[in-house]
């Protein structure tokens, strides 16, 4: 398993020939389980009961920022470091450490964007038995016990989380090895004994694969991991924790694997399982009718997570059973985190509701990067185009039939030998030409900038690299090597914030020759990915400066995202926003850019899983998700093509994306029919980039996701908690693509008692909390909009998002009988920070109430021009008016042209003609 073996040479080949061949399903025997996970094995064999831990009360220190207790475990004495913090915005932190360790252990840095602020803790009682803290606001206390050691934070009489309930909190102190110059095998075997009384028989076979790979092996200072447990008392829906491509909610994992977030390269992953995948956030949320909450455990290393719940499994009769004979079991969540290594470090999210919980989440993260406009419309990619010829041909197809596009896109094929920041002479001789062919149409390319390195004397970039000592090491201290797709290649160390400067670097346009400021970036094999490595990843005793790979794994493709965004940023002088796509991600990573869900199938339940695969990144802070349209590899029918289309147009990156041994998809390539479907599928995306815009904006503000599960904005209604077949866009657009093969109609959930929701497409109106029954067709997108709010869209068809820049806007207004209209336009550049640093934008609150729409200014410090207008304004659920009068701040009055058709509803008032950043008021008589 050496990385340097010269047996890597056939094997590349092998694994190349498997993974071109695109038949092959994921092979399970390339990635473990828990039981082949020494240190998940351990911790996953201590079962729950009384905890070893003790709080040692005579130790505790409270400051105004902080409060300090040791902990000792009363089987072996090892003493450890409780840190209580109370955080501004109703969160508590919870870092335990050991006191004494031989060594510092990995702390996550770069995550948190700045030190949490907090907030004084006041002690409120104390006896033998523990401490009880005022946590301020709500009634709100924590209870620190001391025998054993648990923590239990409360809301009045109620519990509403507890750590170490359940006795499971394990940490594997850091010892001496004491095998110094003996016979490996005995010593291994030793230390494991030596760490964990619980060892389970069958260790011996990953012994073997510790010696025969060393980077499975102990670091020298033995097992570390890491292990606690929290209880969450009337819930029973939890969700997040990516990536898995899994339901939106959580299943349990008695009887099974826990779910585990370790980034890897999975080829052909399988769905409904909890394997790994190619990113990690280590954020779950719970959700009652009562109460959201969240728990951030910021530990970037190997982690695994179990769930248990004392009402899953049950049937639906046991549950009648319950309530008839009159059970009082309140119903309850447990879950237990287990690291490989590091300290617990955890944030708990008290919310209450979910917007409070978003905002608590990016108050520690960031929010997500405000994208350029364009990357929200659509992008074209396949592995590969190939040729200056093929790129110029498929965006003339683009134009020949009519069809939109931003982004087209350059997979690894484009390099000089896969040698990246480069270009293939024979196949792109002149890549300024081909570039700037795309600005005069306003529109723009994606190439791919891997993190792996060829090793080659000629190739100036792995020059630079090995020469300022930028590598990742190997444990004896040599440059680590591994094969990837240039062969044997080297892995920049991104955690070297000296690297990621010299990086960035590389993105000027006196660097990457060939680039202009209409291309873009795609990190893609960032897990990082290793052909020949343990897990086709990195080996875990890699070095990044004094830390093991082990220790920060999940962190690498969060630190390659950041490197290339800054990258594209500095290239502009700090004006241009930057578009970075990602494969693997961390908390934070939402700061960056956008991912995507990876080499997903062209398969009916591939499309379905990409709904909750981006619902749950959502959750946890990163809302630019996508999935490849059509699936990535085999090909689709065009039923499959046609509908995943139209699902793709109503979630946030909308990019199609193909195989290389895939027969060629673009839109055109199914005949006129499905030409059409595709072509109306992609203008419906067009004519909303106005409100994607306008929710992107709020993301990067707030942290509130763009597409949001039902629950979020409906939090009683249980019938919307494990609803992941249907979502919301913002609060007032709800999408229910059809995703079942030959599906003739769909029901679709109308949420909200006393709402109603228009169908936008015909303007039918439907009451809400009601299943509706929609027959469809082929051509059938159900979507609908809210009662009670207001929309901009702009429907001109243009060949780019760029060409509509200084369109006109129409307004659909859904009136409602249960409150007035709201709905807002944001407006700026498009492209450059000029929102954030001159405050140059318009942000405007449009209302109907008492027969009159009104667009006021949300921003008066903000200046920006616009030359766009308001074209028309269509108003559904309306009533003849006798006249509409449109009224302006200079005093002007202008009767308005409209038409109204009473069969529907619907009031359309023509050529308002006003400014878009203006005041007006519009009122019917």
């Amino acid at each position: 398993c050496s990385a340097n073996s010269h047996m890597m040479g056939p094997l590349l080949v092998l694994w190349l020939a498997v993974f071109l061949s695109g038949t092959w399903a994921v092979d399970r025997g390339n990635f473990k389980t828990c039981d082949q996970s020494a240190f998940c094995k351990r911790q996953r064999a201590l079962k729950p009961g009384q905890s070893p831990y003790r709080a040692l009360l005579e130790t505790l220190e409270l400051t105004n920022t902080k409060l300090t207790l040791q902990l000792i475990n009363d089987n072996n004495k090892v003493r450890l470091l409780l840190e209580l913090y109370r955080l501004q915005g109703n969160m508590t932190r919870v870092k335990i450490n050991e006191l004494k360790p031989l060594k510092p252990r990995f702390e996550v840095p770069d995550v948190l964007i700045n030190n949490p602020p907090t907030e004084p803790l006041s002690l409120l009682s104390q006896d033998e038995n523990g401490v009880v803290l005022s946590l301020g606001a709500d009634s709100q206390w924590l209870i620190v016990s001391a025998k054993p050691f648990r923590l239990d934070i409360m809301e009045g009489r109620e519990v509403l989380l507890s750590l170490n309930s359940r006795g499971l909190l394990a940490f594997e102190h850091l010892r001496i090895r004491k095998d110094t110059q003996v016979d490996p095998e005995g010593a291994e075997k030793k230390e494991e004994t030596d760490a964990a009384n619980e060892q389970a028989e069958g260790e011996v076979a990953e012994w073997v694969l510790n010696v025969v790979c060393p980077g499975w092996l102990f670091s020298p200072t033995g097992p570390s991991s890491i292990s606690l447990d929290f209880s969450l008392p009337g819930v029973e829906h939890v969700y997040g924790i990516p990536e898995h491509a899994d339901s939106l909610k959580l299943k349990t994992t008695d009887g099974g694997d826990p779910y585990r977030l370790f980034n890897l390269d999975v080829f052909q992953y399988e769905l409904f399982n909890p394997m790994a995948l190619y990113g990690a956030i280590p954020v779950m949320l719970s959700h009652s009718a009562q109460r959201t909450m969240g728990i951030f455990w910021l530990n970037a290393a190997e982690t695994w997570v179990d769930i248990s719940s004392n009402t899953a499994g049950k049937t639906v009769f046991g549950q009648m059973l319950d309530y008839v004979q009159g059970s009082s079991e309140t119903p309850q969540t447990d879950v237990r985190w287990i690291s490989e290594s590091g300290i617990i470090d955890v944030f708990i999210m008290l919310g209450p509701t979910p917007t409070d919980v978003f905002s608590q989440y990016a108050s520690l993260t960031g929010t997500q990067a405000f994208p350029p406009l364009s990357a929200l419309a659509y992008h074209q990619c396949r592995w590969n185009y190939n040729d200056q010829e093929d790129v110029a041909a498929v965006d003339q197809g683009f134009d020949e039939h009519d069809i939109p596009y931003d982004f087209i896109w350059l997979d690894i094929e484009h390099t000089d030998g896969k040698r990246y920041f480069t270009w293939d002479p024979h196949k792109f001789p002149q890549p300024k030409d081909m570039l700037q062919g795309l600005m005069d149409k306003r529109r723009k390319m994606v190439t791919i900038v891997d993190p792996h390195i060829k090793v080659d004397s000629s190739y100036k970039i792995h020059n630079e690299i090995r020469s300022k000592g930028f590598y990742v090491k190997n444990k004896d201290g040599g440059d680590y090597e591994g094969w990837c797709w240039p062969g044997n290649s080297g892995y920049p160390d991104f955690t070297n914030p000296e690297m990621r400067a010299w990086w960035a670097s590389m993105f000027a346009y006196d660097q990457y020759e060939g680039s202009m400021e209409n291309m873009y970036t795609w990190n893609d094999m960032n897990e990082p990915s290793v052909f020949n490595g343990p897990e086709v990843t990195m080996h875990k005793d890699a070095l990044h400066g004094n830390w093991e790979n082990r220790d920060l794994h999940n962190l690498y493709g969060l630190y390659v995202q950041m490197a290339t965004a800054e990258g594209l940023i500095e290239r502009s002088g700090g004006v241009e926003r930057p578009f970075v796509l990602t494969r693997a991600f961390f908390a934070g990573s939402q700061r960056y850019g956008a991912v995507w869900t990876g080499d997903n199938t062209a398969e009916w339940e591939h499309l379905k899983i990409s709904i909750p695969m981006c619902l749950s990144l959502g959750l946890v802070g990163v809302s630019f998700c996508g999935a490849d349209v059509g699936g990535f590899f085999k090909s689709p029918s065009t039923e499959l093509l046609v509908r995943w289309y139209q699902t793709g147009a109503y979630q946030p990156f909308f990019r199609a994306h193909a195989h290389l041994d895939t027969p060629r998809r673009e839109p055109w390539l199914f005949g006129p029919e499905n030409t059409a479907l595709i072509r109306e599928a992609v203008r419906q995306r067009y004519a909303l980039l106005p409100y994607w815009y306008q929710l992107f904006y709020h993301a990067h503000h707030s942290g509130q996701p763009v597409m949001r599960p039902l629950w979020v904005e409906y939090p009683q209604d249980t019938a919307t908690f494990s609803m992941d077949d249907q979502f919301l866009l913002g609060r007032d657009l709800l999408v229910h693509p059809v995703t079942e093969e030959g599906g003739r109609g769909v029901t679709a959930y109308l949420p909200g008692k006393g709402e109603v929701w228009f169908d936008v497409h015909t303007f039918q109106k439907h009451n809400g909390a009601q299943n509706l029954y929609i027959p469809v067709t082929i051509s059938s997108i159900p979507v609908f909009q809210r009662g009670g709010s207001i929309i901009p869209r702009k429907a001109r068809v243009r060949r780019s998002s760029s060409c509509m820049e200084h369109d006109p806007y129409t307004l659909f207004v859904a009136l409602s009988p249960k409150r007035f209209a709201q709905g807002e336009l944001y407006i700026d550049d498009g492209h450059t920070f000029n929102f954030d640093k001159q405050k140059q934008f318009i942000h405007r609150r449009l209302s109907f109430a008492n027969k009159a729409l009104s667009s006021r200014n949300l921003a008066p410090g903000s200046q920006f021009i616009t030359p766009s207008w308001i074209e028309k304004i269509v108003i559904l659920g309306a009533s003849k008016p006798s006249k509409a009068t449109l009224k302006t701040p200079d005093g002007k009055e202008n009767l308005l042209e409209f038409e109204f058709d009473a069969s529907m509803s619907v009031l359309t008032l023509r050529k308002p003609g006003v400014n878009a950043g203006v005041d007006w008021t519009v009122v019917l008589q």
